[in-house]
């Protein structure tokens, strides 16, 4: 056949064009076919969809549970009590030591994690526990005291022993942001008991079905078309294990079919073995406040404050009847709900003989056996676990922290951090209601009408010599996790950075405690043009002043002579010597504190004080472990000398006359009559912001007061928070005086406290310090009309 032109002829030798896309004719059968029998061409593309998308959605599942389903958050342990012959630990607090990590009190030892008392007498069955140095084994030891100190430790054998670790208390995890919480229980640690039950209760087809159980399917079914909506699930355990890792909690039908789809292709990819222990570990049992509680490894810390293993039949079945409804069946807040679905569980395990009636029966007649609050594993402390975060950063990524299951050992000390903590909040309400009641008590108060934020307040503690970091408290909810006031708060420190200006004058050598300083009015130019008068707080000069004093009672005037005599530049660089990372700008105010630090960066200046001018950067991390107990990272303990000796003993004996004399002297109302202590007060403009930092021999305390909303509290150092730090450090028992030693340069000499001038004991306002041995200090002469132990002194020629 030939083609025809356009006028209708025949073109010879060209053939006819056919079409002959493979594609095109495909898609032109497949559209002849559907429009021949659309319906049941519908039913094959939706067939078709559905299949596509099922596999597509089980290949995104087991993806995602091949590498969720082993993530465990680094736990994070507290510092755990050392016990050994001589320590100044009492029996009752090992006794509280004991309860807080889980031990129960008991009449005869059976197991481990159990104690019994005795008058002078405490014998326990420890835990066996991982340190990041070795395992510290399960045994059963007795423990004696004589009053309050433990006197012998032996075992079983009557053989001493040397050294007791007890289990550290885990003080939280470091989480995902979604707060998702778990202990990881290994397979062979899985109570017998509680696989039967799962299976007896939610899911007895659970080593049959494929993922699905549609007799339950069908039955739930009936229920929800009748009621147009998801009423029940029929869901088996591979399907809730899905739900809690995969979906939210809407009750939709579209939700449960994936549901479906997903549980499928777990069964499909994993045996029942590893479903099941993925399940335990996983599935939702409880929240406190923002952290989901995951797993019945911590479920029964939660709610029991025991270790899984260590749950009595009863106690099983209420974490086993809590699975159908964590918030409904929540037995702190629904006790006789949760009381009656447990009983109800115990039943259904007698009548499929898990356990026998006898058993089941007896378990209906204890209590339900939940502690008042969260148990051991629970006991989260969110600002100090910011601190942890921060440390460890360096070392490892976000990801490690989340997923691996490391073991991070802290500095923290629960007892401190506990007593901190309760203080705190004590003194914040009292302050605050305080203002309202008695708007006129303090300087810079103004009566509070409800239009300022709330007064807060932060602490943190540390152990000078190591720089361990023992507690920190970041507001006055220590539970909050958010705003870290002890880290992230940069207030105004006001005169609590004056014993840096004074540090820098006893540096230079040109000055000693009993220089004489004026303290007069004066003007100061600035570089804007400007002129700076500072005034003291009670707006009078005092004259010719001693050094001790004018730092004991912070003058203004005399401090920004000083600081400005030594150079600002030379206080600046302190900051940095002292261990900041960087140095303030140098303008004069920065001599009265017109700087911002944290909480956490006073702690660190006043460490390197009390540490006798050695730097030791703060740490709270000090060992870190992966799961298996195998030590990854050490944080030794790094010390370089900041500042020179002499120096800062000499301010340091400055700073215990500050609290026996000075601003700081109201502590004393709170501490022992033989403690002595060293401390300053801060006091920022317009009273905006409350500080008071000191220190005992073994602890440093920093304490912050203010407003978020930076108004006014209108309370100085020593009316805001010294009247918090005192009490905390009147806990601290038994700690020991600050006494550093007497300097090699430096001799003790009776000086007069107000003017400086070299006296005898009891003379006037005679006061023992350190000075310089080549010091020339002009003798202030003692005559008549001086004290009784003047002429005692003179008739005996005492120094």
């Amino acid at each position: 056949m030939r083609a025809s032109g356009t006028d209708g002829s025949v073109s010879p030798g060209i053939p006819f064009a056919v079409n002959k896309d493979p594609a095109t004719t495909f898609w032109h059968r497949v559209s002849r076919r559907i429009r021949r029998a659309p319906k049941r061409s519908a039913l094959l593309i939706a067939l078709t969809g559905v299949l596509l998308y099922s596999v597509s959605l089980g290949v995104h599942v087991v993806g995602e549970f091949e590498d969720r389903h082993w993530d465990v958050p680094a736990h994070v342990y507290a510092a755990p009590l050392e016990l050994y012959g001589g320590v100044a630990v009492s029996q009752e607090a090992l006794i509280g030591q004991l309860g807080q990590t889980g031990h129960r009190r008991v009449t005869a030892l059976s197991r481990p994690g159990e104690f019994v008392a005795a008058p002078g007498e405490v014998r326990v069955w420890t835990r066996a526990f991982p340190f990041w140095d070795g395992e510290e084994p399960s045994r059963r030891l007795r423990i004696h005291f004589d009053r309050d100190r433990l006197v012998s430790i032996s075992d079983e054998s009557d053989e001493p022993v040397a050294l007791l670790r007890l289990e550290p208390l885990r003080v939280g995890s470091v989480f995902r942001t979604h707060h998702e919480d778990r202990i990881l229980i290994e397979p062979d640690a899985i109570p017998p008991l509680l696989v039967e039950a799962l299976k007896a209760v939610e899911d007895r087809k659970f080593d049959r079905h494929h993922g699905l159980d549609f007799a339950a399917i069908a039955r739930a079914a009936m229920v929800n078309l009748r009621h147009g909506e998801i009423r029940q699930g029929g869901s088996t355990l591979t399907q809730q294990l899905v739900k809690s890792y995969f979906l939210d909690g809407r009750r939709t039908f579209g939700r449960k079919f994936r549901e479906a789809i997903m549980a499928v292709a777990l069964e499909l990819r994993y045996d029942k073995a590893a479903l099941l222990h993925a399940y335990v570990n996983e599935i939702y049992l409880g929240q406190q406040g923002t952290r989901a509680i995951h797993g019945f490894g911590l479920a029964s810390e939660f709610y029991f404050a025991k270790r899984l293993d260590e749950l009595a039949v009863h106690e099983l079945a209420l974490l086993v009847a809590i699975v159908k409804g964590p918030s409904f069946y929540d037995p702190r807040r629904q006790p006789e709900r949760a009381a009656a679905r447990r009983d109800w569980v115990l039943k259904k395990l007698a009548e499929l003989n898990v356990i026998d009636e006898q058993t089941a029966n007896d378990g209906a007649q204890h209590d339900l056996g939940v502690t008042a609050r969260a148990g051991v594993a629970l006991r989260y402390q969110p600002a100090y676990l910011d601190l942890v975060r921060g440390q460890l950063a360096d070392d490892y990524s976000a990801d490690d922290l989340a997923t691996k299951g490391l073991r991070v050992f802290t500095n923290l000390d629960p007892t401190i951090q506990a007593n901190a903590e309760r203080e705190l909040a004590k003194g914040v309400e009292r302050l605050g209601r305080a203002m309202i009641d008695e708007p006129d008590a303090s300087p810079g108060a103004a009566a509070d009408d409800g239009s300022r934020g709330p007064l807060e307040g932060a602490v943190v503690i540390t152990r000078p010599g190591t720089g361990d970091v023992v507690a920190l408290v970041g507001g006055g909810d220590a539970t909050f996790s958010g705003f870290n006031r002890a880290l992230d708060a940069k207030r105004p420190v006001g005169s609590l950075i004056k014993p840096l200006v004074y540090l820098a004058a006893l540096e230079s050598g040109d000055y000693n405690l009993a220089s004489q300083l004026p303290d007069e009015a004066l003007d100061v130019d600035l570089p804007n043009g400007t002129v700076w008068s500072p005034q003291n707080f009670s707006l009078e000069s005092h004259g010719d002043v001693s050094f001790v004093r004018a730092l004991a009672e912070s003058y203004n005037q005399a401090t920004v002579r000083l600081g400005l005599d030594v150079g600002v530049d030379n206080v600046a660089a302190l900051f940095q010597r002292l261990g900041l990372e960087t140095a303030p700008a140098v303008y004069p105010s920065l001599l009265l504190g017109a700087v911002e630090l944290s909480p956490f960066d006073v702690a660190q200046l006043y460490n390197s004080l009390a540490n006798g001018g050695d730097r030791v950067p703060l740490r709270a991390v000090r060992s870190v472990t992966d799961a298996g107990g195998q030590a990854l990272t050490r944080y030794p303990l790094r010390v370089v000398s900041a500042a020179a000796a002499d120096a800062v003993y000499q301010l340091n004996q400055a700073l215990v006359q500050a609290v026996e004399r000075g601003t700081g002297s109201p502590a004393r109302q709170w501490l022992p009559r033989e403690l002595t202590v060293a401390g300053k007060t801060g006091t920022s403009d317009d009273y905006k912001d409350s500080w008071f930092a000191g220190f005992t021999q073994d602890y440093l305390a920093v304490v912050w007061v203010g407003r978020d909303d930076n108004t006014s509290t209108g309370l100085t150092g020593s009316a805001g928070a010294l009247q918090i730090w005192a009490p905390i450090i009147a806990t601290l028992a038994p700690s020991a005086s600050f006494d550093p030693g007497f300097a090699d340069a430096l001799e003790p000499a009776w000086i007069d406290y107000e003017s400086g001038l070299m006296t005898r004991r009891g003379c006037g306002d005679a006061v023992l310090l350190p000075i310089p041995i080549d010091a020339d200090v002009p003798r202030r002469p003692c005559g008549v009309g001086h004290t009784v132990r003047d002429w005692l002194d003179r008739l005996g020629n005492r120094p």
